[in-house]
């Protein structure tokens, strides 16, 4: 499916329409040759296709003016929507009530004209960085169909790769947007995570969540950030590269790249720098910490433990046993780790900000490796390995509060992503900074 400045585009001169676009969203969801029941978890094609009736109609009426007006966008399903249930991709919830009420960033979708495909598959309760689930099935990366698509928002990358909606609403802890966008070749965008309401989603650590999304371009990710963070901001113009001062994260986030990571993150390091952006290259010792820090699970599972202590008492056997190991680690905590690890997270943004303030952005690439096989993840130690390297990078923006965008690489092989992180609360910035460097990946 085309961007989404191209579809609002051809919505305005009558070359396609909501409903057009709505129902060929559907069409391929529910293509038997396809894999939209694994994609999906629920669609509800009458509701969506009332919604781009009405996206239409407002059109026609001169009223449409939001910048998702009429463009399909699927939901993780971990967001509540009216009437359905948010069981966040496990079967223990699966008998839950329904929701009463959409989440705020849904409710925010709809109001904007926005068509809700369905609620996508994800890793369950958001813990994990591959995107594997034993419940629903597990969403074939749509580059190389063996191969993992990444997660925890699995469904939402792949809805966007394969024009099952045109952009993909989800929630990134460690990297949940970013790591899937950068495995199946899209666009990932993860925002400063108090400029979006997080009331009816369905959270895993309070201190790290923030809700994003993937698409086929930065203006395509910039276009659901407007609606779902409720902001009128006005872009901000985007500069030319010779204006710009990237820095390189040279330790932690270089270790144990793949050969083809690394050839072509060095590769567009060395093209940005041709291009006329001043390239420098800085350290952030405190990043070694992590690891040790993490040992126990850290801050995710210390919270994660806290809001599923009651269920995993009751219903463990019907958890992926892959993500319960990992919410039990918070049991292993020592007295006060969990308020010495909060701690720790704030010197290390105060650190940061001190050593960054002379960079508009810092880069790396987004996953030091490419998708790994799903053949290969049945092993439980190559499992654990891929998991931890696939977040490692990502995690540094979640840690720091800032924001970050990960864009498809100019890759020779499998899509690879490369990662600018911007300052707190400089979100309309990165995307005009992330604008002018993917104008020169796209040649």
């Amino acid at each position: 499916m085309d961007s989404v400045p191209s579809l609002l585009e051809q919505m305005g001169s009558g070359e396609t329409s909501s409903l057009a676009l709505t129902s060929a969203c559907i069409d391929r969801i529910l293509d038997p040759e396809g894999q939209g029941a694994t994609v999906f978890t629920m669609i509800d094609p009458e509701r969506s296709f009332a919604q781009a009736r009405r996206a239409d109609a407002a059109r026609a009426a001169g009223a449409a003016g939001s910048p998702l007006a009429g463009v399909p966008v699927s939901v993780k399903v971990l967001f509540d929507l009216q009437g359905r249930v948010t069981h966040a991709g496990s079967k223990v919830l699966a008998g839950a009530a329904p929701a009463a009420t959409d989440a705020t960033v849904v409710k925010r979708l709809r109001e904007a004209g926005a068509v809700i495909t369905g609620h996508t598959n994800m890793t369950e309760f958001a813990y994990s960085g591959l995107g594997l689930n034993p419940h629903y099935g597990t969403p074939a990366n749509p580059v190389d169909p063996a191969r993992i698509p990444g997660g925890s928002s699995s469904g939402a990358a792949v809805s966007v790769a394969t024009g099952m909606s045109a952009v993909g609403l989800g929630t990134d802890t460690g990297g949940s947007c970013r790591i899937p966008a950068a495995f199946c070749g899209l666009t990932g965008w993860k925002p400063t995570a108090r400029r979006v309401d997080m009331a009816g989603t369905y959270p895993l650590s309070g201190s790290l969540d923030s809700i994003g999304g993937m698409g086929q371009t930065v203006a395509c990710v910039e276009a659901l950030d407007r609606v779902i963070a409720d902001e009128s901001y006005d872009p901000v113009a985007v500069p030319d590269l010779s204006e710009l001062h990237f820095a390189v994260l040279e330790n932690y986030v270089l270790e144990g790249l793949s050969p083809l990571v690394a050839a072509t993150f060095e590769a567009e390091v060395a093209a940005l720098e041709k291009a006329g952006v001043r390239i420098s290259r800085v350290t952030l010792p405190f990043l070694d910490d992590l690891p040790g820090l993490n040992a126990r699970g850290g801050i995710i599972a210390a919270e994660a433990l806290a809001l599923h202590r009651d269920l995993l008492a009751t219903s463990e056997a019907g958890y992926d046993p892959r993500v319960s190991v990992r919410i039990r680690k918070g049991e292993t905590q020592e007295p006060g780790e969990y308020e010495a690890l909060l701690a720790a997270r704030t010197g290390m943004i105060g650190t940061a900000d001190e050593i960054t303030r002379d960079y508009d952005a810092l880069i790396m690439p987004t996953v030091a490796m490419e998708a790994p096989t799903l053949a290969e993840m049945q092993d439980e130690a190559a499992f654990g390995t891929a998991n931890l390297l696939a977040l490692r990078n990502t995690t540094v923006a979640n840690m720091l509060d800032r924001c970050a965008i990960s864009l498809p690489m100019r890759s020779a092989g499998l899509p690879a992503g490369l990662m600018l992180m911007g300052e707190t609360m400089d979100d309309a910035r990165l995307f005009a900074m992330a604008k002018s460097v993917e104008r020169m990946l796209r040649g």
